[in-house]
């Protein structure tokens, strides 16, 4: 017996993000590795002798966020979005991405409630931008920024992370099905 589909009001997404750092002097643990840039978390950039390595301008949080709100949605990663074997994305700033992402949502009737990430790194110090941070995604997802939480921590120099080769984050969104007025 099938039962009658019914949207449910109120949908949670999780993501998931990691990037390797390379340093700036052009060294890398992978010779394929791209050209440097600018190390970029939350959209804010920060001073450092080391980038995230990637297609897009590498921000692991931003990339978590968009992949937490499309899970949310039902709708496939940020991968099917924006694939990295297309040179349109290539160095893109992925407030672009988000920005992308939350028009897609919008698009398909949902609202986000609310953002909750956790970055995990050894460096840089993530807590003098948080504020920083939470306002560039806000505006971004064009939300208020009190809808959306940062968290920082380290790995305690376990793994990768923890030894500073690399930089992860997680996050989870909360959306809400918009009611259209009838009539």
């Amino acid at each position: 017996m099938s039962r009658p589909s019914t949207t449910t009001p109120l949908r949670i997404g999780h993501g998931y993000d990691i990037h390797r750092l390379v340093k700036l002097d052009g060294t890398s643990p992978r010779p394929d590795a791209a050209p440097p840039r600018r190390l970029v978390l939350g959209g804010v950039v920060f001073e450092s002798d080391c980038v995230l390595d990637g297609h897009s301008d590498a921000d692991v949080l931003t990339h978590a966020i968009c992949d937490a709100l499309l899970g949310a949605a039902g709708l496939p990663d940020i991968g099917h979005f924006f694939p990295n074997t297309d040179p349109a994305f290539k160095g893109i700033d992925s407030q672009k991405l988000l920005e992308k992402t939350c028009a897609e949502l919008r698009r398909r009737s949902w609202e986000i409630v609310n953002i909750d990430t956790s970055l995990v790194a050894e460096k840089p110090k993530i807590a003098p931008a948080l504020a920083a941070m939470k306002a560039r995604l806000a505006e971004s997802a064009n939300i208020d920024a009190d809808r959306i939480g940062i968290k920082a921590t380290t790995n305690e120099g376990v793994d990768d992370i923890g030894r500073g080769l690399a930089i992860t984050a997680h996050a989870v969104a909360l959306i809400e099905k918009r009611q259209i007025p009838l009539g």
